[in-house]
């Protein structure tokens, strides 16, 4: 059992659900990376979703597409974000999924990539440019060293594509809960919680929201009915507003802390 099914498992065990928070690696450095990762699961995170940054986001709204140049600038790179995973493995066990983009990883060598991750000790993938029907290689290689490779199920898929992702889709299935791109929204689609019930017809597998997340009430009001939430712009956003301060990491947690509580707080309602 990998880290991500054992967390689920752990979880569904203790009647909890997954707070997800993605944060851009490298911004404002990876050594800040790092000590967040850290902190982010004393906090009581279950999982880290870790962006690989990349000139040319598809999926990324402005917050994330900024912080990815930011982090470009620093000079960040995929070899220097699996380094910071293999060095926050001796002190964490949260798992981490990488989001990258394709070219990152054939720029790298994709199945000297997959190899590496999973000696460095990456849980999963995400890569939102990867066509399901190209995917075979990739859920390969995948299998074979161990990674969950996560698909996406959107508000315009068809129940084709909804029951062959949720068959390909492992450790969870991503449901994006808007059409467009990340970035935090006042509201949050109405269809969401029927979509997550659409989605449960075809599998057993956990179904986790993201895209447009960014509040306590949000989070808890997903959690309604999903098995875990995602909140991405709304941190890295946070991790922006303090980057030329030395509190960078205590204000990022406490923020992220409040999501936890909420989440917590669901939970035992």
């Amino acid at each position: 059992m990998g880290r991500i099914e054992e967390k689920f498992h752990n979880l569904k065990e203790n009647g909890e659900k997954a707070l997800i928070t993605y944060i851009m690696a490298g911004t404002p450095d990876l050594h800040t990376t790092e000590g967040l990762i850290i902190e982010l699961e004393k906090q009581g995170v279950d999982l880290i979703e870790l962006g690989v940054p990349f000139s040319d986001p598809l999926a990324d709204g402005p917050t994330i597409q900024a912080a990815g140049l930011r982090a470009l600038k620093s000079g960040t790179t995929l070899p220097g974000i699996l380094h910071l995973v293999s060095n926050i493995r001796r002190r964490v066990e949260i798992p981490v999924i990488l989001m990258s983009y394709l070219n990152p990883i054939y720029h790298y060598g994709i199945s000297k990539f997959f190899q590496d991750a999973k000696i460095k000790g990456v849980d999963g993938l995400i890569i939102p440019d990867l066509p399901l029907e190209e995917s075979k290689e990739m859920a390969d290689l995948a299998g074979q060293n161990g990674i969950d490779l996560i698909f996406l199920i959107t508000p315009t898929s068809s129940i084709q594509r909804i029951k062959k992702i949720s068959f390909m889709s492992k450790g969870f299935i991503y449901y994006v809960s808007l059409t467009g791109v990340t970035g935090a929204r006042e509201n949050l689609a109405d269809e969401v919680g029927p979509f997550v019930n659409k989605i449960r017809k075809w599998t057993n597998k956990p179904v986790c929201v993201g895209f447009g997340v960014s509040t306590k009430q949000q989070v808890k009001e997903i959690l309604k009915y999903s098995d875990g939430v995602i909140v991405g712009s709304a941190v890295v956003k946070k991790i922006e507003e303090g980057r030329d301060k030395k509190d960078i990491i205590k204000k990022t947690a406490e923020f992220v802390k409040t999501l936890v509580v909420s989440a917590k707080e669901k939970q035992c309602a």
